[in-house]
């Protein structure tokens, strides 16, 4: 478990910019789209999974898995590179953590707005344990759970630390972390506390629910929170609406509807709604992002969300992005980053304004490279499309039955 630099000098990044200019304040700003991890390059046959925080200073974090090749198991890093300047240039990648042939991954990272501390959880297991093989217990060992922190705005973390019997319990087998972020509540009862959106699979009856973990104590401790009570999803991400509510946003696996679960929680996380299904986020069966834009104020802003995900019910392709005003309620504006292979995504909202989306994007799959796109607000609402409809290609489709990553 050994820090490493994957280059020795830092790497010029180069981004291209999107024709339709937009006014940001008094500036015209383009979508601009940088390549940050791409696969072959740099040692790993495959870059996937991930996940973007913005540090207090400013600083623009972004993780993925490492992986020699393109299975969700075997030997698989955790990576970090940084940005200073919004995303334009990007650090050489550190390995946060590697472990000879085992699996380490499924990065979700919060930061809590009060210290600065970068948290990272992540999950590990043996690289020879296939999912399938945890899920019906013939592996030989589990998953567990470990966390990470940074207080120097991701340039250096502290060896990661085993959680497993804090936050996971003993009737379960599979286990991930986000992927994607978590949050801190920023107002109300619980205020400060940092959610971790994540999943697991029961032993016995072989079901899969989303569930959250939590810390009061700036990181110090975390525990289990609320699971749905419902099955069916996985993969999720949790945003903080007005009055306190939270809504998990989840990977639906009921092809009875394909489209995206969600649920709902009074008490900080600590339960949850029976899941309901947004007929307006279409989805492959695939991760997506959901995070909060702005909230409502008296100087007239309004709430507003953004949802990131492959738009499609049959192919991890059409990244797009989405806006409520409405706190999840309707979605009218939606925009295209890319019509192509695309699949897992993470959001943020950057120091000026402006918002971030991280994901992995391709010509031929999804899985080519792990690109960055920043845009504005009003960018997004210039270039929605008039109807966004469900597309379908020969990119690579989910089942249920093989739980894909």
């Amino acid at each position: 478990m050994k820090r490493m630099d994957l280059h020795n000098t830092v790497l010029f990044v180069f981004f291209v910019s999107a024709i339709t200019g937009i006014s940001v304040g008094n500036r015209v700003f383009e979508k601009e789209t940088t390549i940050v991890f791409e696969s072959g390059k740099e040692r790993y046959h495959t870059y996937r999974i991930p996940a973007l925080v913005v540090t207090t200073k400013g600083t623009l974090v972004a993780f993925c898995e490492g992986r020699e090749n393109r299975s969700d198991a075997g030997n698989i890093d955790l990576l970090v590179r940084t940005s200073r300047d919004m995303g334009k240039t990007w650090s050489p990648a550190n390995v946060i953590w590697s472990d000879g042939d085992n699996t380490c991954g499924n990065p979700c990272p919060v930061v809590d707005q009060q210290t600065g501390t970068l948290w990272l959880l992540m999950t590990h297991n043996l690289g020879k344990d296939r999912e399938t093989m945890i899920i019906n217990g013939s592996s030989q060992g589990s998953r567990t759970v470990w966390i990470s922190r940074s207080e120097d705005d991701g340039l250096t973390w502290t060896i990661p630390m085993e959680i497993t019997r804090d936050v996971k319990m003993s009737s379960w087998s599979w286990y991930a972390t986000g992927p994607g972020a978590g949050i801190q509540i920023s107002s109300g009862q619980f205020k400060g506390r940092m959610l971790i959106p994540c999943d697991h699979i029961e032993k016995e009856t072989k079901k899969y629910y989303s569930h959250i973990l939590f810390s009061e104590d700036h990181g110090k401790t975390w525990k289990f929170g609320g699971s749905t009570p419902q099955d069916q999803v996985n993969e999720c991400e949790v945003v903080e609406l007005p009055g306190g509510r939270l809504m998990l946003n989840m990977r639906n696996y009921d092809r009875s509807k394909k489209n995206r679960a969600v649920s709902f929680s009074d008490n900080g996380g600590m339960d949850w709604s029976d899941i309901r299904h947004d007929p307006a986020l279409i989805e492959p069966i695939c991760q997506a992002s959901i995070r909060r834009f702005s909230e409502p104020s008296n100087a007239g802003t309004k709430s507003t969300l953004l949802f990131s995900n492959p738009a499609s019910t049959d192919a991890r392709v059409n990244m797009s992005v989405r806006l409520s005003y409405d706190d999840g309620q309707t979605w009218p504006v939606s925009s295209v980053l890319h019509a192509g292979p695309s699949a897992y995504s993470c959001l943020a909202i950057l120091p000026d304004g402006t918002i971030g989306c991280l994901y992995e994007k391709g010509q031929r799959d999804p899985y080519e490279t792990i690109v960055f796109d920043r845009f504005s607000l009003d960018w997004l609402k210039s270039n929605e499309p008039r109807d966004l409809k469900p597309i379908t290609s020969p990119g690579e489709e989910s089942s249920p039955s093989d739980h894909p990553l």
